[in-house]
């Protein structure tokens, strides 16, 4: 993601003299003639939004991200997407301050009570936390780490095909974190419960936000350690390649690309 475009925030202006307005109908993106729309409120628009989040500024323009009911009229102009859908037809820094965007609107959505006594929640005007007037419980938007492991054999990277994903199609292994478990833990865990190998020498790789619905990617690379491939439930098939003879995966700007080009390139 390019940082320099995008600057986090969470103090909502007291004015607005522009900004983005990723506008969301249930897990829907509303798309003006095609973009994202710039305007001064979303009224401007022709949106009457439930509720609104502040996201941050990209390109020195204020973002706010803000939902409207599920039966709401659009414009003419506009056309509905989800994010995912949006891979690669957004620029990057836009397809992740989206990311971001969808996630304060569902947890802006789902914590309307408070879920230790059922109160009616309070929105901060200071942070994106929900504060309850009741018992002073605090909520704050939620992410799901999970693991993204690059293991290799050699020269060979360890690459699965998922009943989920479309026919031919393979990826490095993943997994989320479980109570309790440090990273490493993970590591080894999701890999041993995947394709039943050992993995040692784990490094820490990067991290990437990716927001369906709340994710929190961190990448690492490893190495085989024994073990022959025992697979069911999820995974269809895996296998070792070779940086000349791989299948097809994940496009950028994934973590899973960035991962499997490391490979590649270590080869080239």
């Amino acid at each position: 993601m390019e940082t320099e475009r995008f600057l986090l925030g969470e103090r909502m202006p007291t004015s607005l003299n522009q900004a983005y307005w990723f506008v969301f109908q249930g897990e829907q993106l509303v798309l003006i003639d095609g973009a994202v729309p710039i305007a001064p409120s979303a009224e401007a628009l022709g949106f009457a939004p439930l509720r609104m989040q502040y996201v941050g500024l990209l390109d020195d323009i204020d973002v706010i991200s803000a939902e409207i009911s599920p039966d709401a009229n659009l414009p003419e102009n506009a056309t509905t997407s989800t994010v995912r859908g949006l891979f690669n037809r957004l620029d990057e820094t836009q397809f992740w301050v989206a990311g971001r965007a969808i996630q304060l609107v569902d947890w802006d959505r789902t914590h309307q009570f408070c879920g230790r006594c059922a109160a009616p929640m309070e929105t901060s005007d200071l942070e994106h936390v929900k504060i309850c007037p009741n018992c002073n419980n605090r909520s704050y938007p939620r992410l799901c780490p999970a693991v993204i492991v690059a293991v290799t054999k050699g020269d060979r990277l360890l690459l699965a095909h998922n009943e989920r994903h479309r026919e031919g199609f393979y990826t490095v292994l993943a997994g989320f974190v479980e109570a309790g478990e440090s990273l490493e833990q993970t590591v080894k865990r999701e890999i041993k419960e995947e394709v039943g190998i050992d993995v040692k020498n784990i490094q820490y790789f990067g991290s990437q936000p990716w927001p369906f619905p709340n994710s929190l990617m961190l990448g690492f690379t490893a190495e085989w350690a024994g073990g022959d491939f025992v697979y069911e439930d999820e995974i269809e098939h895996a296998d070792w390649y070779t940086p000349d003879d791989m299948p097809p995966y994940p496009p950028s700007p994934s973590i899973a690309y960035s991962l499997i080009e490391n490979f590649r390139q270590s080869y080239a």
